[in-house]
């Protein structure tokens, strides 16, 4: 008995191959990124309060005798 598909590649020919590679490049494409983005050695560093205030302070967001005060109450 023989079995019978319409163009012989079953999936769809051509349009399955290319739907096929896509996924895997997606895969591979998430593994990368999923990777790279867990790496241990990335370590996202905070601000201290201090760094804040100084930061702030050079913006300009604060004047300088806020500034003085923050620090002060900080250090206390």
């Amino acid at each position: 008995m023989m079995l019978w598909y319409p163009d012989m590649m079953g999936w769809g020919g051509g349009i399955g191959m290319i739907v096929f590679w896509i996924i895997i490049i997606v895969v591979i494409v998430v593994l990368v990124k999923y990777m790279t983005t867990q790496s241990p050695g990335r370590i996202e560093r905070k601000e201290t309060p201090i760094e804040i205030i100084k930061r702030r302070y050079a913006n300009g967001e604060i004047d300088k005798e806020e500034y003085e005060q923050k620090k002060k109450d900080l250090e206390a």
